[in-house]
C-alpha cells in the first residue's frame, strides 16, 4: 500500500510541475530521473511496511504525591481562583506531565501574584519536576508564598517536605519544629505534622553521648 502511494505523489508531483510550474519538455528527462532516484534511495533505506510507532511522552509520573494535595487543601482555600490553577496543574502531574504543571502554574502566579496558594503550589510541581529534589526556583516560590502570608502553614510544611526528600533533614525538622510550635491545638494539619517530625527522629542515626570517654586502643 505504502508504494502505491508514493508512486502516486511522484506522478502527481511530476504533473504539477508540468503543468503548474510549465516544466519545459527539454527538462522532462532529467526531472524524471531526479525523482526516480529519490524513489531508489527510498527504497534503499526505508521500510514502508513497517507499523508506525507510537512516541511515548518523555516525562512520567515519578514523585509526585497524591496525599499532597489533601495536606494542601487542609492548610489553603478550598474554593477561589486559585482552586482552578492548582486542581489542572494536579490533573498535569496524575499523568506524568510536571513540566507542564510547572509551567502552568507560572502563568497562575503571574496572574494572581499575590495569592499564596498558587506559590505554594508552584513551589511543590517545581519540586515534583525536579524528581522530589528542591530547586532555587521551588526555594523561591515558598518564600514568596511565606512573604505574602506569613501565618499561612502552606509554605514552612511544604519546604521542610521537600528539604526531607532532598536529604536535607536537620533543615526540614527545624521548620517543622517551629511550623509545630505556632499551630492551634485544633489545627488539621497539626497531628500529620507531629507524625511526620517522629518518624524524622526515630530514622535519625544514633549519636555518641559527648559526656562518655572515648574508648582507648
Amino acid at each position: 500500500m505504502g508504494w502505491i502511494i508514493l508512486l502516486m505523489m511522484i506522478l502527481l508531483l511530476f504533473g504539477v510541475l508540468v503543468f503548474v510550474g510549465k516544466l519545459p519538455r527539454t527538462a522532462y528527462e532529467l526531472t524524471g530521473a531526479a525523482l526516480l532516484l529519490g524513489v531508489a534511495g527510498y527504497a534503499w533505506q526505508a521500510n514502508p511496511g513497517m507499523a508506525g510507532v507510537s512516541v511515548e511522552p518523555a516525562e512520567k509520573a515519578n514523585s509526585f504525591d497524591e496525599s499532597n494535595i489533601e495536606s494542601r487543601q487542609e492548610m489553603g482555600e478550598r474554593f477561589g481562583s486559585a482552586q482552578e490553577w492548582l486542581v489542572f496543574s494536579d490533573a498535569l502531574n496524575r499523568s506524568g506531565k510536571h513540566g507542564s504543571a510547572a509551567n502552568y502554574l507560572r502563568n497562575g502566579v503571574k496572574e494572581h501574584p499575590n495569592n499564596p496558594d498558587l506559590w505554594v503550589g508552584l513551589g511543590n510541581a517545581l519540586v515534583v519536576h525536579a524528581d522530589g529534589v528542591i530547586t532555587p526556583a521551588a526555594q523561591f516560590a515558598f518564600q514568596r508564598a511565606a512573604d505574602i502570608s506569613p501565618e499561612h502553614p502552606g509554605p514552612p510544611f511544604f519546604l521542610g517536605m521537600a528539604y526531607a526528600q532532598s536529604g536535607k533533614i536537620d533543615q526540614a525538622r527545624a521548620i517543622w519544629t517551629e511550623l509545630l510550635e505556632r499551630s492551634p491545638e485544633e489545627a488539621p494539619w497539626r497531628k500529620d505534622l507531629e507524625s511526620r517530625l517522629a518518624t524524622m527522629e526515630r530514622m535519625q542515626p544514633t549519636l555518641p553521648n559527648p559526656s562518655q570517654d572515648p574508648i582507648e586502643d
